[in-house]
């Protein structure tokens, strides 16, 4: 019997996801929030939710979280809270509305996150002694003298120091496209996606790619590296939320559910990011005694194919088992919103289809850390 007090998902809800300067390129991270989070919200809550919280992290400053939430139209009392841990922003969003529930400080949250790419402002540091500002494109994930690698470079370290060959990331970047492209024509995406007025389907699915045509890609972050713009992910616009009660109201409301048993975030090695996943589901899988057999639902977000499976790898875990829809590398990799995309898949696949019982979602984070949510298909 799940304790009443267990944080449960009841509704989840993404907009397609697109590709950075296309078809969602003049849709702020509010105007891709505020949909989502009013669409998740009518799901299943009379009214809107107690708080919510929102992930993001290349947006234009401020609480977007607030913004989006009044644009939604929830009441000026809902309180809203933005979370930035970069990559796994929009699962931690979800991991803190898990814990304002289980802690009875909120029976009702809408948690998510959001990236617009598109429209991710302009920074500057200032000036210094009299130079011009200087643009930067992102804040530092880690002090330099630990090592603060771009995401890219730091893939290509990941593949070569795991052995990670370019024919095999090239061949799982073409599963992913492959099994998002079939889950997309059997109709698996429908449920969950919120139709906006510029986009109704993901961007960046190639029905058609080939390994022949990727291994024409050159390295695109090192020299001799194997990380090409084939077998990384893309640049991408888009949101996701759920909404999350406690398990004394989604039974007393008679509906399914995803139960959020535990989550974990761990730190790792700054210079190999992409591992984090791995403490972080072996901690969480540990502390809760299930085996990874057990497991029957595997998200681990495909920033890049080399990133993935060295977490494969790491866990023991068969490539074949993870991301069996399609993950980031075909869909794309909204940032802040990536988390609880993950999320939003989980719950496709284990309670619009009465699918697996347990389920681990997992994404790796700039500047070395990870984090893990570990579910149970409930009602």
């Amino acid at each position: 019997m799940i304790d009443p007090r267990t944080p449960v998902i009841v509704a989840a809800r993404r907009t397609p996801i697109g590709t950075a300067g296309l078809a969602l390129r003049n849709v702020d991270a509010v105007g891709l929030a505020h949909p989502v989070l009013r669409t998740v919200a009518d799901d299943v809550l009379a009214g809107g939710p107690a708080q919510v919280v929102l992930g993001n992290c290349m947006g234009p400053g401020g609480n977007i979280a607030r913004v989006a939430s009044l644009a939604a139209g929830f009441g000026v009392g809902v309180p809203a809270m933005t979370v930035d841990l970069q990559c796994g922003s929009g699962l931690a969003a979800i991991t803190t509305a898990c814990a304002l529930v289980r802690s009875g400080s909120a029976d009702t949250v809408v948690a998510g996150g959001v990236e617009s790419a598109s429209t991710a402002p302009w920074r500057m540091w200032p000036p210094a002694d009299g130079a011009a500002p200087r643009r930067y494109t992102r804040a530092p994930f880690s002090p330099a003298e630990i090592g603060d690698p771009e995401m890219g470079a730091a893939a290509d370290d990941l593949a070569r120091s795991s052995g990670i060959s370019r024919e095999r990331q090239d061949a799982y970047a073409v599963r992913s496209h492959t099994r998002a492209a079939a889950a997309r024509a059997a109709g698996r995406f429908d449920d969950e996606i919120v139709a906006l007025p510029q986009l109704d389907h993901d961007e960046r699915v190639r029905d058609t790619l080939r390994t022949s045509t990727l291994a024409r890609l050159p390295a695109a972050f090192s020299a001799g590296g194997t990380v090409t713009a084939g077998n990384a992910c893309g640049i991408n616009d888009g949101a996701a939320a759920v909404t999350i009660v406690s398990e004394a109201r989604r039974r007393a409301d008679g509906i399914p559910g995803l139960a959020c048993l535990d989550w974990e975030m761990v730190g790792c090695d700054p210079n190999l990011p992409g591992l984090g996943p791995v403490p972080a589901i072996r901690n969480l899988l540990h502390r809760n005694a299930i085996q990874q057999d057990d497991v029957g639902v595997i998200e681990i977000n495909e920033a890049f194919a080399a990133q993935v499976l060295a977490c494969c790898d790491g866990l023991g875990i068969d490539e074949q088992r993870v991301c069996v829809e399609g993950g980031a590398l075909a869909l794309g990799h909204p940032w802040g919103a990536s988390g609880a995309v993950l999320a939003v898949r989980m719950f496709s696949q284990m309670v619009r289809v009465d699918g697996a019982e347990l389920g681990v979602a997992a994404i790796a984070v700039g500047g070395g850390q990870g984090v893990a949510l570990l579910l149970q298909r409930v009602g």
